[in-house]
């Protein structure tokens, strides 16, 4: 299991792209996410799930997630997301 040390946000909200603001939680929490899209109702609980399914890859299992999501890909996600979690563990980023 991976803690996280301190909050981190990686991405913007311009259009193609998503702001993710990443932050510990308490032990046995979970992870819990904050979506804001303007396409929830087609791909909100695909962008939810596909951010709680790096965040377990990368080991983290207590975060909160805040993501505002303006059409980013799956992989425009993936790299925000794990850019964010390096940046909250200290690893590097700017």
């Amino acid at each position: 299991m991976v803690r996280l040390l301190k909050p981190a946000q990686a991405g913007t909200v311009e259009s193609s792209d998503i702001l993710i603001i990443l932050a510990p939680a308490a032990a046995g929490t979970g992870i819990q996410v904050e979506l804001t899209t303007p396409t929830m109702q087609q791909y909100g609980e695909h962008i939810r799930n596909l951010i709680i399914k790096i965040l377990e890859a990368q080991g983290i299992q207590d975060a909160v997630i805040h993501a505002n999501e303006k059409g980013a890909l799956d992989y425009t996600i993936e790299a925000r997301v794990k850019t964010a979690v390096k940046r909250s563990l200290g690893q590097g980023g700017f």
